[in-house]
């Protein structure tokens, strides 16, 4: 029985094509996708109008991109990887789902394997939309980008979308509750890292997957938008920080799957 179910199902490359379809074929991923832009634009346009009116603080369209416009662009991203896993949960679709890719790992890894290549795909082309968009209205207030500046930021938020999706839905396969996964998340991001500086512990800050994917983004050397203190290590170093969140994520989801199934 088992063995013909996998037939049916093509393994992993069929896996991955029926996962490729339920994601497009539902709203969900659309208004995200459609709020992170909004979002990005939004953003770029008002701080570029905002510079271009009070340029007491000129900034480069690289920094507007990856400040402000990335920081809220991420929820839209943290929410669409979170319901690509918790939805089927909620609605019962995760039966289905096992029925017809028995093998647990490989139902991960094929939701793995559609959510990398587009949120990557989505973080450079929105980085590159901000920063274009808030060029053209700053009209030339303000720092200049450089090419360099440039693609690391987009680089750096292609990577960092891919693996923060990635690790939204590792904590989705363990907790199978999107609240759970969309709190947890957060907290990871956002608040964990404050309360471990406050506690004296200000070197491991940058080792937060938030903070680390901020500084992929950056220039070794240069601020983060975030905490204002410079990057202490290369771009790639900072992928590489939230490659190991994500993968650490995607185990422990992964184990959970095995263990409890559906």
């Amino acid at each position: 029985m088992t063995a013909s179910v996998e037939v049916r199902g093509g393994g992993l490359p069929g896996a991955v094509a029926a996962e490729w379809t339920k994601f497009w074929s539902v709203r969900a991923t659309w208004w995200c996708l459609i709020t992170a832009t909004a979002l990005m634009l939004g953003y770029s346009t008002l701080s570029a109008l905002a510079q271009r009116v009070d340029g007491d603080h000129p900034t480069g369209a690289h920094t507007i991109a990856l400040g402000g416009g990335f920081y809220l662009a991420q929820f839209a991203v943290i929410a669409l990887a979170t319901l690509f896993v918790t939805s089927e949960y909620a609605g019962g679709g995760i039966r289905s789902t096992l029925l017809w890719t028995p093998v647990r790992a490989r139902v991960v890894l094929a939701k793995a394997a559609v959510l990398l290549p587009v949120l990557f795909a989505a973080g450079v082309v929105l980085s590159l939309a901000g920063m274009a968009l808030a060029g053209a209205v700053k009209a030339g207030h303000g720092l200049p980008t450089s090419a360099t500046a440039a693609v690391t930021t987009a680089t750096g938020m292609g990577g960092y979308f891919a693996l923060l999706g990635l690790l939204c839905t590792g904590i989705g396969w363990a907790l199978r509750s999107a609240a759970g996964t969309l709190v947890t998340v957060i907290v990871l991001l956002v608040p964990l890292p404050l309360i471990v500086g406050s506690l004296g512990l200000a070197a491991w800050i940058p080792y937060f997957p938030g903070i680390a994917g901020v500084n992929a983004m950056v220039e070794a050397g240069q601020p983060n938008p975030i905490t204002m203190a410079p990057a202490p290590y290369a771009p790639w170093v900072g992928l590489v920080i939230c490659a190991a969140w994500a993968a650490a994520a995607l185990v422990a989801g992964a184990a959970v799957l095995r263990r409890r199934d559906a």
